[in-house]
């Protein structure tokens, strides 16, 4: 009776983790729902798109940025002046060559300059934003990830992850390009929206350059 009695408890234990889990997990699975993150539609020249989901809760300075500089324009037109196969593609350069930006940089949201809430990895697919060796250099020029480069956590500003067209990414970053790894063909970037599911997103705060 004793065993029986200790087993029916065990038995009534078991399913009540059983159920514990379940619920945490339809949490969870709820709380991804309900996260009405903005999105950036890259249009390029060719129609072809890739969306990226933006992460404000990660690096909000960094998304309010990109959102401010796509909604108004400015990466219209602009191409994909970088580009290397298995590590990544970078853009929004209005020089086209690697040095130009909006006259302006936002302060990196990184840990290795005391920003410790950006814990999103370099993954394939991820958002980043270029900049030089100063930390607080970002100013428009972005890259994504082809591969993954966790080399890299820790000191760029990671801010989203592409959700559908990495195989658009894959595409650009195997064309042939020059010394520089600039493409031969210009890969061009039409424009640039944002879907901010109602949410208003401020104008960042920059330094002057």
């Amino acid at each position: 009776m004793k065993i029986e009695r200790i087993l029916s408890i065990v038995a009534v234990l078991v399913i009540a983790i059983i159920f514990t889990a379940c619920d945490i997990k339809n949490k969870k699975e709820k709380e991804m729902e309900e996260k009405n993150n903005p999105e950036a539609t890259i249009e390029m020249e060719d129609g072809e798109k890739i969306v990226i989901e933006l992460f404000p809760e990660k690096a909000p300075n960094t998304v309010n940025n990109f959102i401010s500089l796509a909604t108004s324009g400015f990466y219209d037109g602009l191409i994909f002046h970088r580009v290397i196969s298995g590590f990544m593609i970078q853009g929004g350069d209005p020089f086209g060559e690697g040095t130009g930006g909006p006259n302006y940089s936002i302060k990196g949201e990184f840990a290795n300059n005391g920003y410790t809430n950006n814990n999103v990895s370099h993954t394939r697919g991820v958002i980043s934003m270029a900049r030089t060796n100063e930390m607080d250099s970002a100013g428009s020029q972005f890259f994504i990830m082809h591969a993954d480069g966790d080399f890299l956590n820790g000191d760029y500003a990671a801010f989203g992850i592409v959700k559908s067209g990495i195989e658009e990414v894959d595409k650009i970053a195997s064309v042939e390009k020059d010394a520089n790894d600039k493409p031969l063909v210009e890969q061009k970037i039409k424009t640039i929206t944002i879907d901010t599911k109602g949410v208003t997103y401020p104008e960042p705060e920059t330094i002057k350059r």
